[in-house]
């Protein structure tokens, strides 16, 4: 791999990144510096590749989303549906923060985030690739090669997290061609400390989601604690507030149109280099079974909870991340409808062949393994389209069930022994996964929602039905809905998992405890067990093999991709990564219309209704209609910037990523995308792709004129 970074950066100077794609590992960016250097980047590129120093320093992971340091003390800012489950988890009906929003006054009143929340602060990048895939691991197929590639990553984790207070982990790069450890300060007590009302944090809704042009104040603040010795502790009331070597400066200068950006973050997930058999997959099966399941799942969830407002309360996280990928799919798939994209991915696939086949000691290194990669992906769809609707029939409690029952059976293992997320180094974040349960979880809306899709798994071909599904849950092929209903009463009639106290109880039990149990969802874990494992090890034996056919394809892209001076940046994987371009409107924006850079506050104004998903605070359109800007008006507007568009490369996971100026100092922070451009997952298109960012001079502004956040502003030294 070594061999492969050295190549990729002796391009750099021959050959720049196209247009504004990519999303950059720090030690690629000298392959983008010029580029960089152009747009208007004020500073040596080469302080972004590394982590620990100015402005990287402040960018930390919450484990999904990004954040950043804003102040010496801990301080940090993120969008608001990255905060919204510890929003969610501390709101009831009788105090409700999902609507009302919350600041704290002082650091005693700063709340607890929802249990596992956790802010992750990145210390340390090292290529493992040869520790990974090491010699006697490189000879293995299969099953013995991913168990091998497994054992060699937990003991890179474990060596790692030797310093205590860290946590490790082992990334996939190019289709398992590359490995990098990542090294994180763990920081375990987190709190929130400010949210904005749910009509400026969630103003326009689902509705608004994914759309331009946007108003949306999505921010919120969480601060970072340590224990007494400045060291990462569970939460006590004797902590204090981290201290971290780099924290974010407020731009200095104002923010215009075609002004540079850059953006740091740990993006979840891109497929730009999937070949064609997948991306035809995706889009021609996937993604439409899975907008079909959840539309049916969004529909009754909002029949169960209706009127039932700690219901709604409960479910609100959940509904929320189904809502995003909901919108998101049906994008995707609009984008992709009628487009050349399949047509393309197989030409560019067909032209590499052609390439690897033109030589001999090509054909030979490569060929094989183009052949058997598609082979292997058809064996894996086959499993995806037959197991597919298995998920959804699943109850919530039995997979609960099955994963307690899983720990029990792993603590018979020496800690080295056991799988990942079982060892001792994950108890703590499976003892609040436990917890968080109890704020997430309605009865009467499992049922519902496990009753639909079992109605619609059991009428599939007898054939195509799991029997040890069947028996453990104790249904037939073809069973009716109100039978099904009736039977789901039974299990749900039957089991105290529903109870906090119990569901805690079994993760200190022994495996006998579960296999002598008469809870009805506990027996039915124990008895799915054996058939789980069976397709473990079946997913794990084509996972080995199509691990080592798709690194040698992925491989033989870059090669070909170097024989002609072109870089290639690896796909999202949740590491961390750099994006830059230009804040820039769009011509045209959808159906010939003309996007302009930056929303304003009177699109507030417009766009409020007073009810549901356009409720802007009464607070805030006061001092709109008084025209109380404060020092954040940008004469050219005549108003407050409150969101503006980038031609930043950016997915999931880049939410609550701070957007920086030239100077490296905080614009504003990137929180969604355009929904005609979320194809970019799978193929970037420069003139369509836009990110839509939060203007920081909104939430200064907002926090400043209408919530008297002053507390935290001159924290920040904004006032």
């Amino acid at each position: 791999m070594k061999r492969l970074m050295w190549a990729a950066l002796a391009l750099g100077a021959a050959a720049g990144a196209q247009a504004h794609e990519g999303m950059w590992m720090p030690q690629q960016l000298p392959l983008v510096a010029k580029d960089m250097k152009a747009l208007g980047l004020k500073f040596d590129p080469a302080r972004l590749s590394q982590p620990l120093g100015y402005p990287m320093g402040a960018v930390v992971s919450l484990g999904g989303c990004t954040a950043s340091f804003v102040s010496p003390q801990g301080l940090v800012v993120t969008n608001h549906h990255c905060a919204f489950g510890s929003i969610q988890y501390n709101s009831t009906p009788q105090k409700d923060l999902l609507k009302n929003g919350f600041l704290a006054a002082s650091l005693g009143e700063e709340l607890p985030a929802a249990p596992g929340s956790r802010i992750l602060v990145t210390v340390a990048l090292t290529d493992v690739t040869d520790k990974v895939i090491d010699q006697a691991t490189a000879a293995l197929k299969g099953k013995a090669r991913i168990d091998a590639i497994e054992a060699n990553e937990k003991a890179l984790v474990a060596a790692c997290e030797k310093d205590v207070g860290h946590r490790c982990s082992v990334g996939a790069f190019y289709g398992g061609l590359m490995y990098q450890l990542t090294k994180q300060l763990e920081i375990r007590d987190v709190r929130l400390v400010h949210a904005p009302a749910e009509g400026v944090g969630v103003f326009g809704g689902d509705t608004d989601n994914w759309m331009w042009p946007r108003h949306t104040g999505d921010y919120s603040f969480y601060r970072a604690y340590v224990g007494p010795d400045g060291k990462p502790a569970d939460f006590s009331k004797d902590n204090k507030p981290f201290q971290p070597q780099q924290f974010l400066k407020l731009a200095s200068t104002p923010l215009n149109e075609g002004d540079f950006v850059a953006v740091a973050g740990y993006p979840g997930r891109t497929n730009r280099h999937r070949l064609p058999k997948e991306v035809d997959f995706a889009f021609a099966w996937d993604f439409p079974h899975r907008v079909k399941a959840m539309g049916e799942q969004l529909d009754l969830i909002k029949e169960a909870t209706a009127g039932r407002r700690d219901a709604e309360i409960k479910l609100a996280n959940t509904v929320a991340g189904v809502n995003n990928y909901f919108k998101n799919y049906q994008g995707q798939m609009a984008s992709y409808a009628g487009s050349d994209i399949l047509a393309r991915k197989q030409a560019a696939f067909d032209e590499m062949k052609a390439w690897v086949n033109a030589d001999a000691k090509r054909r030979a290194t490569y060929g094989a393994s183009l052949t058997e990669v598609d082979r292997l992906i058809a064996e894996r769809q086959e499993i995806t389209r037959r197991e597919f609707l298995l998920g959804y029939a699943t109850p919530t409690l039995i997979k609960s069930a099955g994963d307690l029952y899983e720990q029990a059976l792993q603590r018979r293992k020496p800690d080295a022994e056991r799988k990942a997320g079982y060892q001792d180094r994950d108890q703590l974040r499976r003892r609040q996964a436990v917890e968080t349960v109890d704020r997430r979880f309605d009865e009467t809306t499992e049922k519902k929602v496990v009753s639909h899709f079992l109605t619609q798994y059991l009428a599939l071909p007898a054939d195509q039905l799991n029997t040890a599904f069947l028996n453990a849950l104790g249904v037939r092929a073809g069973m009716d809905a109100a039978a099904v209903t009736a039977r789901v009463d039974v299990l749900y009639a039957g089991t105290k998992l529903t109870d906090k106290a119990e569901r805690g109880a079994w993760l200190s039990r022994d495996a006998a405890a579960f296999e002598a149990s008469d809870d009805t969802l506990v027996k039915a874990a124990v008895a799915l067990h054996a058939d789980e494992l069976a397709r473990e090890n079946r997913d794990k034996e084509l996972a080995g093999k199509l691990q080592q056919a798709y690194a040698a394809t992925m491989q033989a892209e870059i090669d070909f991709k170097a024989s002609r001076g072109q870089p290639v940046y690896p796909d999202a994987n949740s590491t961390l990564r750099v994006a830059f371009g230009q804040v820039k409107g769009r011509t045209p924006g959808v159906d010939g219309t003309t996007w302009t850079a930056f929303t304003t506050l009177r699109g507030i104004v417009a766009k409020h209704t007073g009810s549901g998903e356009f409720n802007a605070p009464a607070e805030q359109l006061a001092a709109i209609k008084a025209r109380r800007f404060d020092k954040y008006g940008v004469k050219a507007l005549d108003s407050v910037p409150v969101n503006f568009l980038a031609t930043l490369d950016t997915t999931g996971g880049n939410s609550g990523s701070p957007v920086l100026n030239g100077n490296g100092e905080l614009v504003g922070l990137l929180f969604d995308g355009t929904l005609d451009a979320v194809i970019s997952d799978w193929d970037f298109n420069d003139h369509m792709n836009r990110s839509i960012c939060l203007d920081a001079r909104y939430m200064l502004w907002q926090m400043k004129v209408v919530d008297k956040a002053d507390r935290l502003l001159k924290e920040m030294n904004a006032l």
